[in-house]
């Protein structure tokens, strides 16, 4: 069976004897542990379910909590261990799954314009007195007088993209010294 994820806080594993239930989730950080919160029940069963957190990464905790799973379900250890071998994969792939869809969206997207954005953003750039219509619009988004200082600070960040982009350096009057 595979992994159930519709509710990345409660992942259930299934098949035909038992049920396992990752209770909060799996972080996604530190994939040298797998520190998990596990309620484990027999299908079909009256018995109350284990529950118990444990990293699936540590033998000697996993051993044991296999040890007590059979014990209060009362059924064989190799059933349990070979479940719990096929939940850590699933949830490895998981895991890694959900790591690359996290950095897909971390990358900045790229806005494509359609052809009636194109149109409209060619047709302002080659209007004549583009410098003023620009500065008239950085006035209405918030930005209030200084117009000479805000239309130059908007060539300057723009310039970004050029191969020698502008920059902008402090001028420190000099002292004057008289000689007379």
């Amino acid at each position: 069976m595979q992994l159930q994820t519709d509710n990345t806080d409660q992942l259930i594993y299934e098949n035909e004897i038992l049920q396992l239930t990752v209770l909060g989730g799996i972080k996604l950080e530190g994939l040298d542990r797998m520190r998990t919160t596990l309620k484990v029940q027999l299908q079909k069963s009256s018995r109350p379910p284990v529950r118990h957190n444990l990293d699936l990464y540590n033998d000697t905790q996993l051993e044991k909590f296999i040890r007590k799973c059979a014990e209060k379900l009362e059924i064989g250890t190799s059933v349990i261990a070979a479940c719990f071998a096929e939940l850590t994969e699933e949830l490895e792939k998981y895991r890694l799954a959900q790591i690359k869809q996290e950095q897909e969206n971390l990358k900045p997207k790229v806005k494509q314009l359609n052809l009636a954005e194109k149109q409209a953003a060619e047709e302002f750039l080659s209007a004549p007195e583009l410098l003023e219509k620009t500065n008239e619009l950085i006035g209405k988004s918030g930005v209030i007088g200084e117009e000479t200082n805000r239309l130059l600070m908007y060539l300057i960040f723009t310039s970004r993209k050029r191969q020698q982009p502008l920059h902008v350096i402090p001028h420190r009057p000099q002292k004057l010294q008289y000689v007379g």
